[in-house]
């Protein structure tokens, strides 16, 4: 996409007969572009540009099948689902100001929604604890009003909301596919998961078999990092990176929560979750997170320290599950 096409999908999302002062690149985004757009007047907006040229994944089979609750689920099908699914639910979430669907600025898929400057959870929570005591809890009431909504069936909100079906039978068998995939994956990658590959497989499928069957699910972000919320100016926390929305179960966003937020995280403990799910999905997205980032370093991703970080924490906490359990 040109800085030209930029320029005239800014003014027809922001108006007023504003011009495109600079473009910048915001860090972080890995499946897609996201760009903030000053214009002359310091208004500001933030693209989401999705494009194969802005995906540092390396592609693999199956990226655009949306029966697969864990595909990246790229493009503004799923962005719109989930933005509808979370607003309707009150969940704070950038406003769009621009669609653009049939090609009018450019042959990629576009959107442009409001900017949400200033910190990130993340970053709150660093600096201060206390100042962030009430966003959390905010962020607690979005979690509860997810958690209450709830599906019969499990999937990415775009395909499940559209009439569709998911795959495989259960989230906790497309869990365990997914981490039997990972594990192969991370074991070509690192002697360490190749050495204990068959503890590990081992363990992956006690831990599943103790999963008792669920017919309801509810809305669960699958990534809810500190980094993926924003907070606004009035100290409401702000989702963003969405595409991946899903009907899940409530188990699998509280595992991601705890890993990302450490000793944060109690204010977001709810009672109710289900102990063979969280020990389960806690080794399954060990894994993921090794493998995810080890996958990711085959490429060009520019960040490849903290990539490598990552993938070499969450090795070892992937190490220290099944020798726990020996």
């Amino acid at each position: 996409m040109t800085r030209e096409q930029l320029a005239g999908a800014a003014r027809t999302a922001l108006g007023g007969g504003r011009r495109l002062e600079a473009v910048e690149r915001v860090a972080g985004g890995s499946k897609k572009g996201v760009y903030r757009l000053v214009m002359d007047d310091a208004t500001t907006a933030i693209a989401y540009l999705w494009d194969d040229a802005e995906n540092y994944w390396p592609a693999a089979e199956g990226d655009d099948d949306l029966t697969d609750p864990f595909s990246p689920g790229l493009g503004l099908d799923p962005f719109q689902a989930a933005h509808a699914r979370l607003d309707a639910l009150g969940v704070r979430v950038p406003a769009i100001r621009l669609v653009d669907r049939d090609g009018a600025h450019c042959q990629a898929g576009l959107a442009i929604v409001e900017d949400i400057p200033g910190e990130n959870l993340e970053e709150l929570l660093a600096r201060d604890r206390g100042a962030a005591a009430p966003v959390m809890a905010r962020l607690a009431e979005s979690l509860e009003a997810m958690r209450g909504h709830r599906a019969p069936a499990y999937g990415k909100v775009a395909l499940v909301d559209g009439g569709g079906t998911s795959r495989g039978t259960s989230c906790e068998g497309v869990v365990l596919d997914r981490a039997l995939r990972d594990l192969a994956e991370a074991a070509s990658r690192d002697p360490r998961i190749a050495g204990a590959r068959d503890r590990l497989e081992e363990r992956l499928l006690g831990l599943a078999a103790a999963v008792r069957p669920r017919e309801e699910y509810a809305v669960v972000h699958g990534e809810l990092g500190p980094d993926h919320v924003r907070v606004d100016t009035d100290g409401n926390p702000v989702p963003i990176d969405i595409e991946g929305l899903m009907y899940f179960d409530v188990e699998w966003e509280h595992v991601f929560l705890r890993i990302r937020l450490h000793d944060a995280y109690p204010p977001l403990r709810v009672d109710g979750l289900d102990e063979d799910r969280l020990a389960f999905y806690l080794l399954a997205q060990r894994l993921s997170l090794t493998a995810g980032p080890l996958r990711l370093l085959d490429g060009d991703f520019p960040d490849r320290a903290v990539m490598a970080g990552i993938a070499e924490h969450n090795l070892n906490q992937t190490l220290r599950l099944v020798q726990s359990s020996a």
